[in-house]
C-alpha cells in the first residue's frame, strides 16, 4: 500500500492544477494583462518637462488623470479610448508583459500607455502614461509641455 500512496503523491498536484487552471484562477499577471478588453486607469502622479533658457527641467507634482480603454484587439493591434478630447486612433501591443497603447491625434501630439505585468494591489497593474505635447502658451487643466503619468490600471470586465 505504501508504494501505491508514493505513487500517487505526484498526481495530486498535477490534477490541483489542472482543476484550478480550468476554472481561470491561476491565470499568471502577464496572462490577465494578455488577455484584457477593457482597462480604466488612475494616475495619481505626474513629471512635467520644459526647457528654462534651453535648458531641460522637470517637476514632479501630484496628479489626478483618469483614462479607460476598451475594445482592446491585441491580434488586430487596435483599441478605443474613453476621454473628453474625442476618439484617436490607437495601436496596440503586447510584448513579454509589456502592454502598449499609443495614440496619435491629428493636431500632432503622441500619448502612450504602458501597463506592466506588476500588480500594485490585487487587480491593478502598474502603469505610465506619457503625453508627448508642446504649445508656447501653458493653459490651466491642458497639456502644454511633456508629461510623464504613473499609476496603475484595471482590467475591467
Amino acid at each position: 500500500m505504501s508504494k501505491f500512496r508514493g505513487a500517487l503523491l505526484p498526481i495530486v498536484p498535477l490534477a490541483t492544477f489542472m482543476v484550478t487552471s480550468a476554472l481561470g484562477e491561476t491565470d499568471s499577471p502577464e496572462q490577465r494583462l494578455e488577455k484584457a478588453k477593457r482597462l480604466d486607469c488612475t494616475f495619481s502622479a505626474v513629471a512635467t518637462a520644459t526647457w528654462d533658457e534651453g535648458i531641460p527641467r522637470a517637476a514632479e507634482t501630484p496628479a489626478t488623470l483618469e483614462a479607460s480603454f476598451f475594445d482592446i484587439d491585441i491580434a488586430g493591434g487596435t483599441a478605443e479610448a474613453g476621454g473628453r478630447f474625442g476618439a484617436s486612433f490607437i495601436a496596440v501591443r503586447y510584448a513579454h508583459g509589456y502592454l502598449h497603447l499609443i495614440q496619435t491625434y491629428d493636431a500632432g501630439p503622441l500619448y502612450v500607455t504602458t501597463i506592466f505585468a506588476r500588480e500594485t494591489a490585487p487587480g491593478r497593474f502598474a502603469a505610465v502614461h506619457v503625453r508627448h505635447e508642446y504649445t508656447q502658451t501653458r493653459l490651466p487643466g491642458f497639456t502644454s509641455r511633456p508629461e510623464l503619468y504613473a499609476g496603475d490600471c484595471a482590467i475591467a470586465d
